[in-house]
């Protein structure tokens, strides 16, 4: 699946695509997709590829394409503090996602039949938590990602606001997922292909919504013997966060704050623009008539006004395409976060705690 919008050249010009395109619709959702760079999930031979509107496998490891995730999130109406299960998580890359939407009073978690995949979106989750500069712009809910075929989930699990399914779900599994949602709560997965919302509305009562035509595989069903009982996945717990950890959270939010609030003062602006994109100028053609003997002959010339508003156009595109260049490499350069607690009168260690451990 995928191929909906046009390639882009980085992280930031895919999901303008995306938005022309009308996939991504709230600001919420952009500045989730801007904060995760794509091609961070790609192993390094492939990156190239990263920023095409299409799906990418190699072995286990997989990642839907750009469109498909942008449906699926904009589908799940995120708010803070929701519980989320990532069916088939893979990568982590829609998990720390909605992660960043969520924050850290939500619920995180992922299951993945495959080994070698969560130990991967365990790589890619711990990279990003210690060198990305989206990191401290965001209040996050970090995953959490175990082993299992989310076929066996534990009948005694608890319940999710939120349930995304990143595999083919046949008919007769649609209950058996739908019972992992709450009340008020939404689903999103492919059956039948279809990219399907269901929300569910009572104890037994959902309604639901096709959102665009997929071709998903198929959930992994666990092959065993006649007899043999099946190994059931135990969910992660939830469980409250320690004072210690509170205490972080609101000393960063606390400065974040007030970098905020002294960057509205000084007339600063904490957003890194979007790129512009040219606009195509076509001249005008003037049609003149010429007498040539006795006959009148028309003739198309082009309007030396309208090249001249077209150069008037490039130019100015140009100085402002440099000035939002200007403005990222600034934006970029400096992590007002970190400056703050690095200036606490507070011991190494604890600044370094504040600070995830993060290293930059």
């Amino acid at each position: 699946m995928g191929g909906a919008v046009s390639a882009g050249e980085d992280n930031d010009d895919l999901i303008d695509n995306l938005k022309e395109a009308q996939y991504i619709r709230t600001d919420k959702v952009e500045q989730a997709f801007r904060a995760i760079d794509r091609g961070d999930y790609y192993l390094d031979d492939y990156r190239d590829n990263a920023y095409k509107d299409l799906a990418w496998k190699h072995g286990n490891i997989h990642l839907s394409a750009p469109c498909i995730y942008s449906e699926v999130m904009e589908a799940l109406k995120l708010q803070p503090a929701l519980s989320f299960l990532n069916l088939g998580s893979g990568t982590g890359y829609l998990s720390t996602m909605v992660g960043l939407i969520i924050g850290p009073f939500g619920v995180n978690h992922g299951v993945e039949v495959h080994k070698d995949v969560v130990e991967y979106a365990r790589e890619k989750l711990d990279d990003f938590i210690k060198n990305s500069d989206s990191f401290d712009k965001f209040e996050f809910c970090e995953p959490v990602f175990v082993v299992g075929n989310c076929l066996e989930i534990s009948t005694d699990s608890h319940q999710y606001d939120r349930i995304y399914c990143g595999a083919g779900v046949q008919k007769d599994h649609e209950n058996y997922m739908k019972v992992l949602l709450k009340i008020g709560g939404i689903l999103v997965m492919p059956i039948e292909d279809q990219l399907t919302q269901i929300t569910r509305t009572g104890q037994c009562s959902w309604e639901s919504k096709n959102i665009l035509a997929v071709s998903f595989a198929p959930l992994v069903q666990q092959s065993r013997a006649d007899g043999e009982k099946p190994d059931s996945v135990q969910l992660p717990p939830v469980t409250v966060r320690s004072l210690q950890d509170l205490s972080r959270i609101y000393i960063r939010r606390t400065l974040r704050n007030l970098a905020g609030d002294d960057s509205q003062d000084k007339g600063q602006v904490q957003r890194i623009p979007q790129k512009r994109k040219r606009r195509r100028c076509r001249r005008r053609r003037i049609n003149t008539y010429v007498f040539v003997g006795n006959q009148l002959i028309p003739q198309t010339v082009e309007s030396e006004e309208e090249e001249q508003t077209e150069e008037e156009h490039k130019e100015v595109e140009e100085e402002e395409e440099e000035r939002d260049t200007g403005d990222i490499e600034i934006l970029k350069q400096v992590n007002v976060l970190r400056d703050q607690i690095m200036a606490l009168p507070l011991p190494e260690s604890l600044k370094v705690y504040l600070l995830y451990f993060r290293e930059k």
